[in-house]
């Protein structure tokens, strides 16, 4: 078992400041100095690669106890939008603001599911807010636990709000399923999560004409528009402009060449299509000439 100070090196592997390094510079300083802290070198052959190391570090963080939130996004990833459904028929969104939160994971196929992660290392102090501000936005709400936090998170969150655990075996339970209710979001609060053009789409869509005014007069008229708007009807139409504006089914070459373990950063993390081929060169370079990246 790592002690606290590998655990947390380990986790650092797998942050957005390494793959934008690879993915820029088709190397990670970042990545090459903080090896030697994992005590992961170790569990690869002398022939492994980056990518190895990087499969080699996830086999060690997915184990119950250790888990974090990346572990949990990349289940999720792996497991249902990419396993479930596909980029070419769902997308996903991840820190979403909705009221005064951020969704950690949202796919979009017929609808809008949001995924709340609570891993072992997470607390429940605002589970309850979280949850609040989540129905307002999204038709179908769930919280993904450990089993350690499931009876506690079965106690805390309405039953319309779907739980599942991620298991020791790293699968994804439902212990109970979410309801789908559009009916029950609010406008003005999913009107304030969208860009400005976002916003104006899911209004065009809806066959709502806005009034043209100044451009210091626009927020206040959109909000007032929302909010005399149907909700499911607005839900519905949100769904299906945020499946044009943010698409990732171009990603579907570049992702399914990135290792599991690294598939939760390729689909969040925005990258020009000149940067796939460095992060894919710099995963497939040797470790030991990846320690001479500092």
């Amino acid at each position: 078992m790592p002690n606290s100070s590998q655990l947390s090196a380990i986790s650092r592997l797998f942050s957005p400041a390494v793959f934008r390094e690879m993915a820029k510079d088709g190397c990670s300083p970042i990545f090459a100095r903080i090896i030697g802290l994992t005590g992961v070198r170790g569990r690869c052959s002398p022939t492994a690669t980056v990518s190895d190391l990087f499969d080699a570090a996830f086999s060690v963080l997915k184990k119950s106890g250790l888990r974090d939130e990346y572990i949990y996004r990349a289940a999720v990833t792996n497991k249902i939008l990419l396993g479930r459904h596909s980029l070419n028929t769902a997308s996903m969104l991840t820190e979403f603001r909705a009221g005064g939160s951020k969704a950690d994971l949202v796919i979009l196929n017929g609808t809008a599911t949001v995924y709340e992660i609570k891993s072992e290392r997470d607390s429940l102090s605002r589970l309850e807010r979280q949850l609040f501000d989540y129905r307002k936005v999204f038709a179908s709400v769930n919280v993904i636990s450990s089993e350690s936090h499931i009876g506690s998170v079965l106690e805390m969150v309405p039953e319309d709000v779907g739980v599942m655990c991620l298991s020791d075996r790293f699968t994804i339970k439902t212990i109970r399923e979410s309801k789908i209710l559009p009916n029950r979001i609010c406008p003005v609060t999913l009107f304030e999560s969208l860009r400005s053009s976002e916003a104006m789409a899911v209004l065009e869509r809806l066959g709502v004409a806005v009034p043209s005014v100044p451009n210091t007069q626009r927020h206040a008229l959109l909000r007032e528009i929302y909010s005399e708007q149907v909700p499911a009807h607005v839900h519905q139409a949100m769904v299906a402009v945020l499946r044009v504006t943010r698409d990732l089914s171009s990603l579907n070459g570049f992702v399914s060449q990135v290792p599991e373990s690294l598939r939760p950063g390729a689909l969040a993390i925005k990258l020009k299509r000149s940067e796939h081929d460095r992060l894919l060169d710099a995963i497939s370079t040797p470790l030991d000439s990846a320690l001479n990246w500092m």
